[in-house]
C-alpha cells in the first residue's frame, strides 16, 4: 500500500482553498457527488500536480442485508478510474431496509447507521464486501462508523468485529478516530481497547473530524473544530502504528483556510508525539506486510489463511438465513427511526429519539440544498413545516424525490396558506415533477391556464 500522507476531504466550497494549502498530499472526494464525466477543474488541476483523489462512497450500504446494488458498484468503479485512484472506500453501515426480503416498502435512512457485531452481521457483510472487492478495479476500505446508538445482544466489539471482517477478506481498514471517540461518548466503548484489538497492519488511512456535545450526547458533525480528545486517540494509534496517510473531514460550516491549515498542524504534532512514544519506529509498520493481489487487499505473512475466490452460489445458499433475520432487525429499528413505529425490544427508547430527530433535521438540512427554492418559498416555516411531514412520511427514494413529495403533501394539504407562496410551491412543483422541464413561452403559458380553467369547469 502506497504512503498517502497528509490529506483533507475536497469539498466545492473549499476547493479554491485546498489547491493553495501547502503540505497537501491527497484528498477524498465524497464519490456520489463526482461524476466521472465531468470531473471537476480543481480535481483535474490537483490530479495534474500528481496530488491522489480518493473516491469515498456513501451510499452502498454495506452492512445492510440486501447484496450490494450492482448500478452503484458500476458507478464507483468509473470514479476510481476516471480518478486514477489506488483504492476506493466506504463504510461499515446500513443506509436502507425493507424490500423484497422483508416484503414491506424500501425506507432510506439517509444516513449511516451501525451494524449489530453479531455472527449474522459479519457473515452478511463479508459476502458483500467480497462481492464489491470483486467489482472494483482498486482494492477496497472500509470504515467504522459513528452511532448514537447500540444494538441489543451483540457478540462482540468494535476491534473484534473489525479484526474478523479484515481477516475473512482481506479488505483494507478505515479507521476514524473521531467516530472511535463518538462511540466512546455515546457507547461508553474504549478507544485504547478498540485500537489494541484492531488490525493494524491493515490500516488504509486514517480520519480525523470534529463534533460538539449536547445533553451528553457526541454529534459527529464535521462541522466543528477537532477536539483534543480526538487527536488524542491519533496520538495513541500512531504510536502503534504509522498510518500510511491520515486525512481532515469537514463538510459544513467551513472556517477560514488558515483555520484548516492550523488543524492540519494540530494533526501533524498529534502523529509525531505518537511516533515519539513509539521510539522513533520506521515509516512501515512490523510484522504482517500488505500486498494488492487481483484487485484487492490481501494480507499475506505468517498464520493468513489463502485468499480464496467467492463461490457466489454458495454464498448465497449459506447467508440466505443471516440475511432474513438482519433485514428483519434492521427494517424494524429503521420504522421507529423514520416511521415512528414502536421502538424494537432492548434499544434504549431515549437514544432512539434522538437518533430519529437527528435523522428528521438531517432530511430537512440536505432537502434546503438540493431544493434550495423551497426554504425561499416557505421563509420561516419551512423548517417546522418539512418535520411535520418528515415524521409519519418516511423517505423511500432519495432526497430529490423527497423534495417532491414534501411540496406535493403541502399542496395537498392546502398549504402553505398564504395564497401567493402556494401558488409559488405549485409552479415549483409542475416544473420538476414532469419528465421534462415545462416551457415558459407565453403561447404554452397561455394554454396550461386555459386547461387549468377548463378542467375546473
Amino acid at each position: 500500500m502506497e504512503r498517502l500522507g497528509t490529506g483533507i476531504g475536497w469539498r466545492p466550497e473549499i476547493a479554491d482553498a485546498v489547491e493553495r494549502m501547502p503540505g497537501i498530499d491527497w484528498v477524498e472526494a465524497v464519490a456520489e457527488n463526482v461524476c466521472p464525466g465531468h470531473l471537476p477543474e480543481s480535481l483535474l488541476r490537483l490530479r495534474e500536480r500528481g496530488v491522489t483523489v480518493v473516491p469515498h462512497g456513501v451510499s452502498l450500504g454495506l452492512g445492510g442485508a440486501d447484496r450490494p446494488d450492482e448500478d452503484r458498484l458500476t458507478a464507483l468503479a468509473e470514479r476510481a478510474t476516471a480518478l486514477g485512484s489506488p483504492l476506493v472506500t466506504e463504510h461499515i453501515a446500513f443506509v436502507r431496509a425493507g424490500g423484497p426480503l422483508t416484503a414491506s416498502p424500501r425506507l432510506e435512512a439517509g444516513h449511516l447507521l451501525p451494524v449489530p457485531r453479531t455472527r449474522d452481521a459479519l457473515d452478511v457483510l463479508c459476502e458483500n464486501v467480497r462481492i464489491v472487492q470483486a467489482a472494483l478495479p482498486v482494492p477496497l476500505a472500509v470504515e467504522n462508523i459513528a452511532a448514537l446508538i447500540s444494538w441489543p445482544g451483540e457478540e462482540m466489539t468494535e476491534g473484534q468485529f473489525l479484526y474478523e471482517l479484515a481477516d475473512r477478506t482481506g479488505v483494507r481498514l478505515l479507521i476514524d478516530v473521531a467516530n472511535l471517540h463518538t462511540n466512546h461518548v455515546n457507547r461508553g466503548e474504549d478507544p485504547a481497547e478498540a485500537l489494541a484489538d484492531l488490525p493494524l497492519e491493515a490500516i488504509a488511512y486514517v480520519h480525523v473530524a470534529g463534533g460538539f456535545e449536547r445533553d451528553g450526547v457526541w454529534h459527529d458533525s464535521h462541522a466543528h473544530p477537532v477536539p483534543r480528545p480526538v487527536l488524542d486517540i491519533l496520538t495513541d494509534l500512531a504510536s502503534r502504528v504509522s498510518p500510511p496517510g491520515v486525512l481532515l473531514e469537514r463538510d459544513e460550516n467551513f472556517p477560514e483556510p488558515s483555520e484548516l491549515e492550523g488543524e492540519l498542524t494540530a494533526i501533524r504534532g498529534a502523529l509525531e508525539k505518537g511516533r515519539e512514544q513509539a521510539g522513533g519506529s520506521s515509516e512501515e509498520s512490523g510484522g504482517e506486510s500488505v500486498t494488492v493481489a487481483a484487485g484487492r487487499a490481501t494480507k499475506t505473512g505468517p498464520d493468513t489463511a489463502a485468499d480464496t475466490p467467492l463461490d457466489t452460489a454458495a454464498a448465497v445458499s449459506a447467508t440466505a438465513p443471516a440475511r432474513q433475520r438482519l433485514a428483519l432487525a434492521q427494517t424494524a429499528l429503521l420504522s421507529a427511526l423514520v416511521a415512528g413505529t414502536p421502538v424494537p425490544e432492548g434499544f434504549d427508547r431515549v437514544r432512539v429519539g434522538v437518533q430519529a430527530r437527528a435523522l428528521a433535521g438531517k432530511r430537512a438540512d440536505v432537502v434546503a440544498k438540493v431544493a434550495p427554492e423551497l426554504p425561499v418559498i416557505l421563509g420561516a416555516g419551512y423548517r417546522a413545516a418539512f418535520l411535520g411531514y418528515a415524521h409519519g412520511h418516511p423517505m423511500g427514494a432519495g432526497y430529490r424525490r423527497d423534495a417532491l413529495d414534501f411540496a406535493g403533501y403541502l399542496l395537498d394539504s392546502g398549504l402553505p396558506e398564504d395564497p401567493h407562496a402556494r401558488a409559488g410551491l405549485r409552479e415549483w412543483w409542475l416544473e420538476r415533477s414532469g419528465t421534462r422541464p415545462r416551457s415558459h413561452r407565453p403561447t404554452v403559458r397561455l394554454a396550461r391556464a386555459t386547461r387549468r380553467v377548463l378542467l375546473r369547469r
